[in-house]
């Protein structure tokens, strides 16, 4: 893949943008969209060129995510989550692992979810409730994970519980055909991505070889802040870009289109032209901050972390109040659902909840400019 962007955006039209009302309309996985996702390659797209994949970064991540984003926002986020959890197997999962886990994705069209959450911690996933026991070579676990994506969909699930170590946790890979788990699909009722199949899952007395430990023992937390963070932060990032890029589509050619008697259009109406360039400074600009974090990251600059912070912020704020100018600027077709801009505006309020919350980042991002230790 050498435009990385272009292609994914190419793709999101053909593959992706057919789906996307009744993925809203049925709350319904983006099924077909994934598997066409493992046929031409995007599943692989940051597993190394060794083992069959593209061996991308967290720009390409960005730009990718960005794309699908302006066409589905549901699926822009589950795919944005597979490259996270195989981002944590890229860089700390063993020779084993890597192996069995990049062929699946790249022979099978496989994929990954995150199964961190959990009712008691909320956004503060990187501190497990669920209980472990350690015999042997064998670990068992129990408990709950609250808000699970691509629930029954993925084939691996990144869970995080404690380590033998006091005050420290493990990644773990749950294969979603090990005896133990339990999926609660009756549970989700989103108000927005709503096809995201999101449900708790039940662990009772999953028992998992520490082969499927990624990383060291006790090396959870750095996973979390040093990978899980940054591409998951900034993949949000580029999904609130793409969702308030698409309100920009959708409002600035509905104000063209729509004509009166007289042969004037919306797009005539100087209130309406504010609205249009209000919406389209602030989508350009989270959309040009995010991609910016993107490369400070990729890079190593000094300031990536507040970059990656406040693109995520900017992002979810902007996809917010552009969903709100472009309702005014749809009228009654974006009220009436003529216009999908209703369902771009809910889609946006998925933002201020997705952990780590738009608040919690907020609290980080003041102690990242000031020198203070995160969380």
């Amino acid at each position: 893949m050498n435009n990385v962007y272009q292609e994914s955006k190419d793709f999101a039209t053909t593959y992706i943008l057919p789906y996307t009302e009744i993925i809203d309309k049925e709350a319904k996985f983006p099924e077909e969209a994934f598997k066409e996702l493992g046929t031409k390659g995007f599943l692989k797209l940051l597993i190394p060129e060794e083992y069959g994949g593209y061996g991308k970064g967290l720009v390409e991540h960005a730009e990718a995510v960005l794309a699908f984003a302006e066409s589905c926002s549901t699926t822009a986020l589950c795919y944005m989550m597979h490259n996270v959890a195989l981002m944590c197997i890229v860089t700390h999962g063993s020779e084993k692992l890597k192996r069995e886990i990049f062929s699946d994705v790249v022979e099978n069209g496989k994929f990954l979810a995150l199964a961190y959450s959990e009712f008691g911690t909320g956004t503060h996933f990187y501190n497990p409730e669920i209980t472990v026991q350690f015999t042997g070579d064998y670990t068992t676990f129990n408990g709950t994970k609250s808000m699970v994506t691509s629930a029954t969909y993925a084939s691996y699930y990144l869970v995080l519980a404690p380590s033998v170590e006091e005050g420290k946790i493990n990644n773990w890979v749950f294969p979603l055909e090990t005896e133990g788990l339990r999926f609660e699909m009756s549970n989700w009722n989103g108000l927005g991505m709503r096809g995201n199949s999101s449900c708790p899952m039940h662990i009772e007395n999953v028992a998992l070889e520490s082969s499927y430990r990624i990383g060291e023992e006790g090396s959870g937390q750095e996973q979390v802040f040093d990978v899980v963070a940054p591409f998951f932060i900034t993949g949000l990032g580029s999904v609130y870009s793409g969702t308030a890029l698409h309100m920009f589509d959708v409002a600035s050619n509905y104000s063209v289109d729509r004509k009166y008697p007289d042969g004037s259009s919306l797009s005539n109406i100087e209130t309406v032209q504010v609205h249009i360039g209000t919406i389209y400074k602030n989508a350009a600009a989270a959309r040009a901050l995010t991609l910016d974090a993107a490369t400070a990251g990729a890079n190593g600059d000094a300031d990536a972390l507040a970059k990656i912070l406040a693109a995520r912020i900017v992002a979810s704020d902007a996809a917010i109040e552009c969903g709100k100018l472009a309702m005014r600027v749809g009228g009654g077709k974006a009220y009436n659902k003529t216009l999908p801009t209703e369902r771009l505006l809910r889609d946006a309020y998925a933002g201020q909840i997705m952990a780590p919350s738009a608040d919690v980042l907020n609290v980080w991002l003041g102690k990242a400019l000031t020198g203070q230790m995160i969380p």
